[in-house]
């Protein structure tokens, strides 16, 4: 394996850090990614494309470390040498960053930060080149002050989330304008899939009505329902960060689709699908709700589609039956198309029990 094909992502157990993996061992890539220690094993995203490091046919390799730990990043990079690293990990949950702001500030804002001053550190001492992606949010221009929102929008964050996104972003901007790093940052809107973590209303929504479905569960609770996104489906979305850090100049990128949809929409979609009505099913609950709330997000995603030549293949409707689809799959149910799952195999890898993984 060669220099130019070895890659380095942090949160590769994530939703994109598994879809990335994949992307990248499909593109002859060896991956590397940056797992927490934890008492239980949370790699369920990427057991299917998991090869024991021992194997002479082994791609991917798993080391521990956290975005909180600048030595150990330093030592990863050194152990690793890649040409590409993904900065994909975080504390990315909206509503839990209220509850836990320091801990979110730490990872989401310093930890870009520590990473940044390893890969400068890094380069400077081996002559090695590094591309770096910046995973952005759409939740940095939190309350708008532009529709759709574009590369030049102002931010106006309304999380500890966002601002510390936004303090990622001019970090990332910073070191590629004062050390000529070619650091690309990624504003992604809302993007979802099968894998999606089942905090976040969009699993919670398709996980919760397969449960509906077989019986197991009778009332869905939700904050907002007010609220609009841009919503794609991350597949799609992994495809754009590749495809940035392939261009011959560095640049930011808003990801979207151009779209925006309401939960209510979304959950007109879901339980319509199964021939449901979510007014029966669905409850208020004031502890989901946001102490800032941000109520329309809607991407401009011009650039990304004009230099990049980057398409978003996965309509609104079809990403939200998809997901319908994966849940009831994972309960052994028929998706109402006369589908059991099995053509969505690898989203429906994350349902699959954790294995053991040999990291360094």
């Amino acid at each position: 394996m060669t220099e130019s094909k070895r890659a380095l992502i942090t949160g590769i157990t994530g939703q994109d850090g598994s879809y990335l993996s994949e992307f990248l061992l499909e593109k002859g890539y060896e991956v590397h990614g940056i797992i927490r220690r934890t008492s239980t094993f949370n790699t369920d995203r990427i057991d299917h494309i998991y090869v024991d490091p021992h194997s002479p046919n082994a791609r991917l390799f798993l080391h521990y470390g956290d975005l909180t730990d600048g030595t150990t990043l330093r030592r990863i990079l050194e152990e690793v040498q890649p040409i590409e690293i993904y900065n994909l990990g975080a504390q990315s949950h909206v509503r839990v960053s209220f509850d836990s702001p320091e801990y979110t500030v730490d990872t989401v804002g310093m930890g870009t930060l520590r990473l940044l001053e390893a890969i400068r550190d890094y380069q400077r001492r081996t002559g090695i080149k590094v591309r770096f992606y910046q995973a952005g949010s759409s939740e940095m221009f939190g309350k708008v002050l532009e529709i759709p929102q574009k590369e030049t929008t102002p931010f106006y964050p309304r999380s500890p989330y966002a601002c510390a996104k936004v303090y990622a972003h001019w970090q990332t901007v910073n070191y590629r304008e004062s050390y000529e790093m070619f650091a690309c940052n990624g504003i992604l809107f809302n993007h979802e899939s099968p894998r999606r973590g089942e905090t976040f209303v969009t699993r919670k929504i398709t996980r919760a009505l397969a449960r509906i479905v077989a019986g197991t569960q009778k009332k869905l609770y939700l904050g907002n329902l007010d609220a609009k996104r841009d919503w794609g489906y991350a597949k799609d979305y992994v495809k754009a960060m590749w495809m940035m850090l392939q261009h011959n100049q560095p640049d930011d990128y808003v990801v979207a689709t151009g779209e925006t949809h309401s939960i209510r929409e979304f959950l007109d979609i879901a339980f319509g699908y199964v021939n449901l009505n979510w007014h029966d099913y669905v409850a208020f609950d004031s502890r989901y709700l946001r102490p800032a709330e941000v109520d329309l997000l809607i991407g401009d995603p011009a650039r990304v589609k004009q230099k990049l030549g980057w398409q978003p293949s996965v309509t609104f409707e079809e990403l939200v039956k998809l997901m319908v689809d994966a849940d009831l799959a994972a309960l052994g149910l028929t998706s109402p198309n006369g589908q059991d799952g099995k053509q969505h195999p690898r989203d429906n890898a994350h349902v699959r029990q954790g294995i053991a993984l040999t990291v360094d």
